[in-house]
């Protein structure tokens, strides 16, 4: 079923695109199916031995079925290509963020360069131009009330680009099947009025900078995709749960046995293939580049602080 809701204009055209086809072919399948019925009826036979005309063909009739039709296709190829490229070139001026997906979370980086994970914040009223790439899989940014959907691959950007209307929430899904937690990759685009999307940015650079540093990392934790593999209750997902790790000594696949400490839990995030638990597989993407220093100590202070 399509999605009721169109937040954006892009939305608007795509609907009318869809419902032009829909009417289009209902209009011409009523016709079709009539003139079967009606022929079947007229051209019946009523009696024994009765011949058809040899009718060859009417070249009139023959023109008038091939031209009237094409007339809606030629529309449609027009309007769909307008509409498509109109989703592909962005304004000059959009606002431009950095998309990064990876088994089974998205992060958000701003021009500023702070990054968010699972909640995307943008002004409404304002292009935004999303510059797209995975680190380990192929991945699918949709979001269905924008009508918008792009493969995202490896070693490669994809770009799309929405103006939202009006402040709200919506929902964002990973489209392309990644693995076993695919159905649980989500995020949000929350829209806010220009000065509300100002003033987030504002409070979470302050909060970044002033934030004590578990406190920090718990909200990284969130933020940067690690609640969908690692728990904090001893549960076990895909990877080791973070209770109560910091201090022991743990078995690796492809490595000698290590302490949890400052050291491990950075070659963790830089270099996640260098220790490999044992009983886990190599799944987990490197944060190379995507987290600064305080960001790391932030992690390891709060893995330290879950006893």
């Amino acid at each position: 079923m399509m999605p009721v809701t169109q937040a954006s204009d892009y939305a608007r055209e795509v609907d009318n695109i869809y419902m032009f086809i829909t009417y289009f072919g209902i209009f011409f399948y009523a016709v079709i199916v009539f003139g079967v019925g009606y022929f079947v009826y007229k051209y019946r036979r009523r009696r024994q031995n009765e011949e058809t005309p040899d009718i060859t063909h009417n070249t009139a009739l023959e023109i008038i079925w091939t031209v009237i039709p094409s007339i809606p296709l030629v529309v449609m190829a027009f309007w769909g290509f307008n509409t498509y490229m109109q989703a592909r070139v962005a304004p000059a001026d959009a606002l431009e963020i950095k998309v990064i997906a990876k088994k089974w979370a998205w992060e958000f980086t701003y021009p500023n360069g702070m990054s968010f994970g699972q909640e995307m914040h943008v002004p409404a009223g304002r292009p935004v131009k999303l510059v797209m790439i995975s680190q380990d899989v192929i991945h699918d940014f949709y979001l269905p009330d924008f009508r918008i959907k792009a493969d995202i691959v490896p070693n490669r950007y994809t770009q799309l680009w929405f103006n939202a209307d009006e402040p709200g929430e919506h929902q964002v899904f990973c489209a392309e099947y990644c693995g076993r937690d695919h159905s649980n990759m989500l995020a949000k685009v929350v829209v806010d009025t220009e000065e509300q999307y100002q003033q987030w940015l504002e409070q979470k650079a302050e909060e970044a900078m002033n934030m004590p540093l578990p406190e920090l990392g718990k909200l990284l934790y969130v933020n940067k995709g690690c609640n969908t593999c690692h728990s904090i209750d001893g549960t076990r997902i895909q990877g080791p749960s973070f209770k109560g790790i910091w201090g022991q000594t743990h078995q690796f696949s492809n490595a000698a046995p290590a302490v949890v400490d400052e050291n491990y839990i950075r070659e963790s995030l830089l270099q996640p293939t260098a220790r490999v638990r044992a009983g886990y597989e190599a799944i987990m993407p490197s944060f190379q580049g995507l987290l600064r220093e305080r960001e790391i100590q932030a992690l390891a202070e709060y893995v330290k602080s879950l006893k």
